[in-house]
């Protein structure tokens, strides 16, 4: 326990190097004076003045020209994960080659709290030393291979763009590499959308005319280019040993069209679309069979599909959950059965030309260890038939970029409920399973005295319960509630509060509605002890301790009070940095092992697991140590759990003055010396209550019962029994 809490102190400094300072907006002048300009430049000693549209400086030796440096997030929008920015410094020289890359700024969940910083600024630096030129022509030649760090799919993928669409469009208007802006020319209009044209085709016609575009991939032709990309080990693990087995067949059409819209949609589904797009987006429906699934599986937990993209010149878009909608089938006449149909809003501001060739990006990845992945790239094109045009009648209006980009925005939150009731008829299953296990929670707790008078149904239920809470809600559902989640709503009541945000979680909200709404009734013992995946996790390992003889450790009074306060002062001490610097906060909640046991299951740096291995290992000797005096989420809880409304726990007048039972049974050591129960700290495992009923263990209760049996006894000898007569010499009858 010493050497738990020893290690602390070295934890949160372990996870202060390299903290970010204070959030602000980031400007290019602030971001290069934390970088030398040789880092960036070679040969650089000084920084020119930051100038232009977009803004970049120049990177000088002396007054030498040597190249140019610019945050990719002024030249292109590069949005990650976490919903923020990555604002990347970049060098490029004068021919267009990239001399330098670094990771400025970012908020990437994975990348605080799992994939160790080094491999993100690796997979950055293997890009210095190419030309933007090599970006256009891997482009025009289809050729995307990535090497993707395992775990930080969406990450790369952005970092991926935002690193070849920033440094050619900088070269465009700086006019390196020979590129300049007067070559970056357009082809000529091939037209405008014809909206007035009606009618519905069938599935073989919109085949026929190019209205609906297929991608279609055999086992084996995906295991030969794993091979001819020297991915061998990739290779050497196809989905299945037939390599004829249909891997996906990929289809895509542009629905925002009234013909193809109606064809693939149903006229009622095609009418809805037309009510939620906004002007400036378009939409597109995308179905597949076969063996690998487009959708993949960060879309449920992060809000991104990160195997599918849409690209278009320079620009792509990837789609996030707000802009999805399941849909359960092809509506056209003919359309085989698909299992993955999916309907996806093209946002209005990557300004979008339906009429112009756009390409679906299929990014798929093959495992070949446990943690081990190798991927490639798949492009299925699209160009609009030109049945559906008509000739421009002259040159065409230029978009009005701001207001579509604001209108955007000002549309999201109409469309944000539509999102996050698509997300809860998913996962209604899990939201079924979670919503049964706090119905029967609440009944535990609503009946606790029947519940507490059967002490071997009651020990069976919660070891039961607990071993359902770990298997399922931590090891399937992944829902572990966190401090996180307490630092994010309390920095957005301070800046743009949204329920939307909040509803996009099903399991995550269920879970805090119900911790809310028991802290009004019984406090935060009903979460920290019965729905805490980790302390669940806790609480099991102990038994199993027990039942192996480990010797358990009981701390005196004296020294257990003042430790019990530490979890408040890591508390308040995250609360005060998130309003200081979120990003900070949320390095620093990695003192709770939440992330490092539940979501990322050890996969992560050593110090963390070592960390979580010192906790639950202390934990096998001192029942619930974290719980008990590091966790910071508790001590969010208990602190509005004083305003409950009852007292529900029963005790004796016994109870502390002259019996100490329950106080020396209680596994956290949550009932005083004076025998009353401290809220804060009971976690309402309802031990307690057991003890308080059982006749024999209770000494209050063993000597109500003696008393009770003395009585009974007294009673039995005072019957009255009938008793035999005989006659006396006189005759008279007597009795002996």
């Amino acid at each position: 326990m010493v050497f738990a809490v020893a290690l602390l102190p070295l934890f949160l400094l372990l996870l202060a190097v390299g903290a970010p300072g204070a959030r602000a907006a980031v400007e290019l002048g602030s971001a290069l004076a934390t970088v030398e300009p040789g880092d960036l430049v070679p040969g650089a000693d000084r920084f020119g003045p930051v100038e232009g549209a977009p803004p970049r400086a120049q990177a000088l030796e002396g007054s030498t020209l040597r190249g140019y440096v610019f945050l990719n997030t002024d030249v292109v929008g590069a949005v990650g994960y976490s919903g923020k920015p990555i604002h990347l410094l970049i060098g490029l020289d004068p021919e267009g080659t990239i001399t330098g890359a670094v990771l400025h700024e970012h908020h990437e969940p994975i990348v605080l709290i799992g994939i160790p910083e080094r491999k993100i600024e690796g997979f950055i630096g293997s890009y210095v030393g190419r030309n933007v030129r090599e970006f256009l022509e891997e482009r025009d030649a289809g050729d995307r291979s990535l090497d993707i760090i395992a775990g930080a799919t969406v990450t790369i993928l952005v970092i991926d763009d935002a690193i070849r669409r920033t440094t050619v469009k900088m070269a465009r208007t700086l006019g390196l590499a020979g590129l300049g802006t007067g070559q970056a020319t357009e082809a000529p209009g091939r037209g405008e959308i014809d909206t007035a044209q009606e009618g519905v085709d069938d599935w073989m016609t919109l085949i026929g005319d190019g209205s609906v575009r297929r991608l279609s991939l055999s086992v084996g032709e995906v295991t030969a280019d794993f091979a001819a990309a020297g991915k061998e080990k990739a290779a050497a693990r196809p989905e299945s040993d037939d390599p004829e087995e249909r891997f996906i067949d990929l289809y895509a059409g542009l629905v925002s069209l009234p013909v193809i819209g109606r064809s693939l949609l149903g006229d009622a589904e095609y009418e809805n679309l037309r009510a939620r797009l906004e002007p400036g987006q378009h939409a597109l429906l995308i179905a597949a069979n076969g063996l690998y699934s487009f959708k993949g599986s960060g879309f449920v937990r992060g809000g991104i599909f990160d195997r599918i993209q849409l690209a278009q010149g320079e620009g792509t878009v990837r789609f996030r959950d707000r802009q999805y909608k399941h849909l359960g089938e092809v509506a056209a006449d003919l359309a085989q059965p698909f299992a993955e149909v999916g309907l996806f809003i093209v946002p209005a501001d990557f300004g979008f030309d339906p009429v112009e060739r756009w390409t679906l990006q299929l990014l798929v990845q093959r495992a070949f260890g446990a943690l081990d992945k190798d991927f490639l790239l798949y492009e299925l094109s699209y160009t609009l038939p030109a049945r559906y045009l008509k000739p421009l009648p002259g040159p065409a209006p230029a978009a009005d970029t701001d207001s579509t980009a604001a209108g955007a925005i000002s549309a999201e939150p109409e469309a944000a409920p539509e999102l996050w009731k698509r997300i809860w008829e998913d996962r209604i299953v899990d939201v079924a399973v979670l919503g049964a296990a706090m119905i029967a929670l609440t009944l535990i707790f609503f009946f606790q005295d029947w519940f507490a008078r059967r002490p071997k149904l009651a020990t069976s239920v919660r070891v039961g319960f607990l071993l359902f809470i770990v298997a399922w809600l931590g090891g399937f559902a992944q829902a572990q509630l966190s401090v996180v989640n307490i630092l994010t709503f309390g920095n957005a009541l301070i800046t743009e509060f949204r329920w939307s945000y909040f509803l996009m979680d099903p399991l995550i909200f269920l879970l805090w509605c119900g911790t809310a709404l028991a802290l009004i009734f019984w406090g935060r013992g009903v979460f920290c002890g019965w729905l805490c995946p980790f302390g669940a996790l806790q609480e099991l390992l102990n038994k199993a301790a027990r039942l192996a003889r480990v010797p358990q450790v009981t701390l005196p009074w004296s020294l257990h009070e003042r430790l019990w306060p530490v979890k408040y002062v890591i508390f308040i001490g995250l609360a005060g940095v998130s309003l200081y610097d979120l990003a900070f906060a949320e390095r620093l909640a990695e003192v709770e092992p939440f992330k490092t046991t539940v979501i990322l299951r050890f996969a992560h740096d050593w110090p963390f697991v070592a960390w979580a291995g010192v906790l639950l290992g202390t934990g096998l000797f001192i029942e619930r140590f974290f719980c008990r005096y590091l966790c910071p989420l508790g001590a969010a809880l208990a602190i509005p759990g004083k305003i409950r409304i009852m007292e529900w726990l029963r005790r004796h007048k016994e109870c502390g003055a002259p019996c100490h039972r329950c106080a020396q049974e209680c596994m956290v050591q949550a009932i005083h010396p004076d025998g009353h129960i401290n809220p804060n700290e009971c976690l309402y495992c309802l031990h307690c209550q057991q003890v308080y009923h059982d006749e024999h263990r209770c000494p209050p209760m063993i000597q109500r019962r003696l008393r009770r049996e003395r009585r009974r006894a007294r009673a039995s000898a005072n019957i009255t029994v009938p008793t035999a007569t005989t006659v006396g010499p006189s005759g008279t009858a007597t009795s002996p």
